[in-house]
């Protein structure tokens, strides 16, 4: 009962602050940090996930709530008064990048106790610039999604007919983010005194890696808690705002932004403002320390193969496509014969799907038979849920038929008897694996443009 009336005071204090932002569009806010009481710690607390990856400390979230109150009581206090307070830096590693280990991402990882803290002013700050972000942007946002993106941009594409598609990549954009630009461009809006020396402090905090600490001159590590909500702010202005303020009203057709986090494209009526924008982009980006990809970015001729406006002589799948959050979207025929929109699973992803089931079973395959069912039909209905999308029912039996494979595959591996066939359709029957199903309707859930 204590969490529930907490939580509600949180969301009194959350809709008060968004109503103040609102009524001042555009004007700096300096009375802000109030709100980050002992109670607004308790709920940032709540709100930190606690199975994350240590930081620097090594310290985890079951050590640190073992004195809950007197640490969170400490953190406010040293917050506030800005002097004792000091920034950890983060902890770097490296995953592999989009399924491929050959490529490395780099990741930060705050303190526990720092998360936290970023956690708190996050709340503050996603508060005061829901009121400012545009329609366009969907990453990192609540109520938003993905799929809520890619349904824009089918929208924008099925209006149109069919369109020219910008297809851009930022190229290193956590790295390569101007700080002094971000400073700047978040002062526009934040003039509360704690608010900006904690964004200063951990701008600053540096890198650990291999013992070491460095402090890069630009970027902010990606995997931060505070890190989605600063990049949002630096490409609402980057981006966002310039593109509907100075752009749009320029176009000589139709054109669109649809942005997930660092990921967008734009989709025109017209070529004339396509190859216009393919120009400019590059000197705008370039203004904030930011690069275009020269070879993964690209314009696309995106209509119907029937369309007098398109011609796909000498062209293959790839130039009458495009990629977008993990969907290739393509036309294809709809069961009533007509030109739609579709999307499947990028080939990437769903080589990465199978390379992760694959290395699961290889090193599981003599963990009871029941609980490997169990635990592969937990990863297929984790992919259904994101790839189970009208129109990509073919991919998602693909994958089921390879997961099936593969897991004959490891189980027979398991001793020197052979597994034939008939008596792994007996297993399967016996622990069948999670079927394919279609989650999201792109008919029914449709985005506003």
């Amino acid at each position: 009962m204590k969490e529930t009336s907490s939580s509600k005071s949180i969301s009194t204090k959350l809709e008060r602050i968004a109503k103040m932002a609102k009524s001042m569009p555009g004007v700096p806010l300096s009375t802000l940090a109030h709100h980050m009481d002992i109670e607004w710690l308790h709920e940032a607390y709540r709100r930190t996930r606690k199975d994350a990856a240590v930081g620097v400390d090594g310290q985890t979230a079951a050590e640190y709530e073992a004195n809950l109150e007197a640490n969170l009581r400490s953190l406010l206090d040293r917050a506030k008064s800005g002097e004792h307070y000091r920034a950890p830096p983060v902890r770097r590693v490296y995953i592999p990048k989009g399924g491929d280990n050959t490529k490395l991402r780099p990741i930060g990882i705050p303190s526990f106790e720092d998360k936290v803290l970023q956690r708190a002013a996050a709340m503050v700050l996603e508060a005061v610039y829901e009121q400012d972000f545009l329609d366009c942007s969907y990453g990192f946002r609540p109520g938003r999604s993905a799929h809520q993106a890619v349904q824009a941009v089918w929208k924008q594409a099925m209006d149109m007919g069919g369109c020219w598609v910008l297809e851009v990549d930022i190229e290193d954009f956590f790295g390569s983010l101007d700080k002094a630009k971000l400073r700047e461009i978040f002062c526009q809006r934040m003039r509360d005194g704690v608010l900006v020396r904690l964004i200063g402090k951990w701008l600053n905090a540096g890198v650990m890696e291999d013992g070491c600490i460095c402090h890069p001159e630009t970027g902010v590590p990606q995997g931060g808690v505070i890190s989605p909500i600063l990049s949002n702010v630096y490409l609402h202005e980057v981006l966002d705002q310039w593109f509907a303020t100075q752009i749009r009203p320029r176009l000589k057709g139709r054109g669109h932004l649809t942005r997930f986090a660092d990921d967008f494209v734009m989709t025109f009526e017209r070529e004339q403002d396509a190859r216009r924008m393919l120009d400019v982009l590059p000197k705008r980006f370039g203004k904030y320390g930011l690069r275009i990809h020269p070879t993964k970015t690209r314009l696309v001729r995106f209509y119907p193969p029937s369309s007098p406006s398109n011609s796909h002589e000498g062209e293959g799948q790839r130039q009458r496509s495009f990629d977008l959050l993990g969907f290739t979207l393509y036309w294809g025929r709809s069961r009533k014969g007509t030109w739609v929109v579709q999307q499947k699973t990028m080939k990437s992803r769903f080589r990465r799907a199978l390379r992760h089931i694959t290395l699961w079973c290889r090193e599981n395959r003599h963990m009871p038979v029941s609980e490997q069912s169990k635990t592969l039909s937990q990863k297929l209905r984790g992919h259904y849920s994101y790839y189970g999308v009208t129109g990509n029912g073919r991919a998602l039996e693909n994958l089921y038929d390879e997961v099936r494979r593969i897991w004959h595959k490891w189980l027979g591996r398991r001793s020197n008897r052979p597994l034939y066939w008939d008596r792994m359709q007996a297993i399967l029957k016996a622990f069948p694996l999670s079927r394919p199903r279609i989650v999201h309707s792109v008919y029914l859930r449709v985005a506003k443009p």
